[in-house]
């Protein structure tokens, strides 16, 4: 997929729009960047807080078999820069994508 390396877009800090620069940013995991940060899922579930809320979100019994297997594709996160403030606004939803390419 061939995406421009300049965009006009709507800038929410000059509520205008204006060119926009594009780049491509690696999408990380809820607790990828920050595995021991206080408020972690991980960090929760080692102080015991979560001891006694069910079975955290999961059946008992598996009621159908469960699809396994990688996906072939990333999803897609671009952060567009606007060229007369310098704020960077993020992509709100990634699409899937195999191959990027900005021309």
């Amino acid at each position: 997929m061939k995406k421009p390396k300049a965009i006009n877009r709507y800038c929410p800090t000059c509520k205008k729009h204006t060119e926009q620069k594009l780049a491509e940013s690696k999408k990380k995991g809820r607790n990828a960047t920050h595995p021991l940060s206080h408020g972690s899922t991980h960090r929760i579930k080692a102080r015991g807080q979560r001891r006694g809320a069910g079975n955290f979100g999961r059946y008992s019994r598996p009621t159908k078999p469960k699809m396994t297997g990688k996906k072939l594709s990333k999803k897609t996160d671009f952060r567009y820069t606007c060229k007369d403030c310098k704020k960077t606004t993020v992509q709100k939803d990634g699409y899937r994508a195999k191959r990027i390419e900005l021309v």
